[in-house]
C-alpha cells in the first residue's frame, strides 16, 4: 500500500461527519471510534465490531464505508486472523460495487483497490486476473 490506512480512516471519518453522512448515529460512531483508536485488545475489538454494526445501518454513507475498510486493515494488523481479511475483501467489494463508478480515477478508488489487494494477499489470493475495479481505477471509469 502506498498510504497509511490509519490516517486515511481519520480523513474518511471526518468527511463523513462534515458531509452529514452519520445522521442520528454520529454520537454512537464517535464514541465507538474513540474506544477503538484509544484502546487495544478486547475493548478495541468490541468497538471495531460496534462500528461495523453501525456501518450496516449506513450503507449509502460513502466516506463512512471507506472508514470501515481502513479500520478493518488496522484490526487485521492487530489480530491477524483470516476473518478480518475476508471481512476486508467483502467491504471493499461492496464499496466498489456501490461507489466505484462514480469515483472514477480518484485517490479514494485507488486506495480501496490497493487495500483490497492487500486483504487478498493476506489470504494468499494472488490471482493475476484484473478486476473491472482495478481497470477502472486507472482508466477513470467506463
Amino acid at each position: 500500500m502506498h498510504f497509511d490506512p490509519a490516517i486515511a480512516a481519520q480523513h474518511a471519518l471526518q468527511r463523513a461527519q462534515g458531509e452529514g453522512q452519520l445522521g442520528d448515529l454520529e454520537s454512537d460512531i464517535v464514541e465507538a471510534e474513540d474506544a477503538f483508536s484509544s484502546s487495544a485488545g478486547p475493548e478495541a475489538k468490541r468497538a471495531y465490531e460496534r462500528l461495523q454494526q453501525l456501518g450496516e445501518q449506513l450503507p449509502e454513507a460513502q466516506a463512512f464505508q471507506e472508514f470501515l475498510i481502513y479500520i478493518t486493515w488496522q484490526q487485521a494488523t492487530e489480530e491477524t486472523i483470516p476473518q478480518h481479511f475476508h471481512t476486508g475483501v467483502g467491504l471493499c467489494d461492496r464499496f466498489l460495487r456501490r461507489f466505484g463508478k462514480e469515483l472514477g480515477g480518484s485517490v479514494t478508488l485507488s486506495q480501496v483497490v490497493d487495500i483490497r489487494e492487500s486483504f487478498r494477499g493476506g489470504l494468499g489470493d494472488r490471482d493475476d486476473t484484473t478486476s473491472e475495479y482495478e481497470e477502472d481505477a486507472f482508466k477513470g471509469g467506463d
